[in-house]
């Protein structure tokens, strides 16, 4: 999920944890572990871009990870917050449960985490988007009210735990939500009599009400979508996966470890002599099935042999009309 919401649900479980005892303190705190398992982005800094993939949401996202450094950040703060009286212990309680509901709550998402590294599994239920305002503003307002509550207030007590209930009660809804648009796209897929081999379904951006399904054939990849207020059948787009553009550079170590990474649901295509890997489990930038743009598209290039790929600039502007088309389908079809 995105920062301000890894924040805000680290913040509120350590005020469960430990605000009763240390007050706001125990939010500032739950807020800063529940931002360390991110601090993996500095890989794209000092590795290439495969590499870097690999690493998000891997070792840091893992339940060893909470495990082993809780209690090494538990007394770190003990020694920082000795007039708490506090004992080392009791900020190591705080530190684990707020690292490990950071990976937790992103396994929700279509990136998802490697949960139980250094195991090959990647734990991605694929149900709520990594940025849902519906998940995180009432979650955010019952923090705030929680914050100026007084430390032995009952009510201090009463609005965390409203902010927990909520939030992960509209998570549980984005489970039973992703069930439903499941069987609409797979029965649009049987009344079009449409051959496929596997599809996945997973919101759309910034909404639980319009839903997006990756469903591949044969030849190709399908993409459809649907909202709640639909009132006209589900239209699938074809994108030809051109896998053969690859030639023998599919079977390099880099190609084959980065279509692992997009776990086969990918594309090639060519552009002025160069080709670009499109991983389709995050969508498209545009509504183009002519001329897509797609959320994560990479430059593959080849130097001493050896596959690199270089993720493309995001166009600001695409991204902007990507919101303003998204928000009339929403509206329905």
């Amino acid at each position: 999920m995105d920062s301000l919401t890894q924040i805000v649900l680290g913040a509120a479980v350590g005020e469960a944890v430990l605000g009763k005892k240390v007050g706001n303190k125990a939010m500032l705190y739950g807020a800063i572990a529940g931002t360390i398992p991110d601090l993996d982005i500095v890989a794209n800094y000092f590795t290439d871009t495969i590499t870097a993939i690999e690493i998000h949401r891997g070792f840091t996202h893992s339940i060893f990870f909470s495990i082993l450094f809780a209690p090494i950040f538990g007394w770190l703060v003990s020694k920082i917050e000795k007039k708490s009286g506090l004992h080392w212990k009791n900020w190591s309680w705080l530190f684990f449960w707020a690292l490990i509901t950071h990976p937790i709550l992103d396994g929700f998402t279509t990136w998802g985490t490697q949960f139980f590294w250094p195991f090959e599994y990647r734990v991605a239920f694929k149900n709520i988007f990594v940025i849902d305002p519906l998940y995180t503003l009432p979650f955010l307002f019952f923090l705030i009210l929680t914050m100026f509550q007084k430390r032995t207030s009952p009510k201090r007590k009463k609005y965390n735990r409203l902010g927990l209930i909520i939030s992960s009660s509209y998570l549980v809804l984005t489970l039973v939500l992703k069930g439903v648009t499941y069987m609409k796209f797979t029965n649009a897929l049987e009344e079009q009599n449409i051959d496929y081999k596997q599809i996945q379904n997973k919101p759309g951006p910034l909404t639980s009400i319009f839903w997006v399904a990756n469903v591949e054939t044969e030849e190709a990849f399908l993409i459809g979508d649907y909202s709640f207020f639909d009132s006209q059948p589900i239209t699938f787009h074809s994108f030809s996966k051109n896998h053969h553009l690859l030639g023998e550079w599919k079977d390099r170590p880099n190609m084959q470890r980065l279509i692992k990474i997009a776990e086969g649901w990918f594309t090639i295509t060519e552009k002025e002599g160069h080709l670009f890997f499109n991983d389709l489990r995050f969508g498209l930038l545009n509504n183009d099935p002519v001329n897509p743009e797609f959320t994560f598209s990479y430059h593959l290039t080849e130097k001493n042999e050896i596959i690199y790929a270089e993720e493309t600039e995001k166009n600001r502007d695409d991204a902007q009309e990507l919101l303003g088309d998204l928000w009339v389908r929403i509206k329905g079809n």
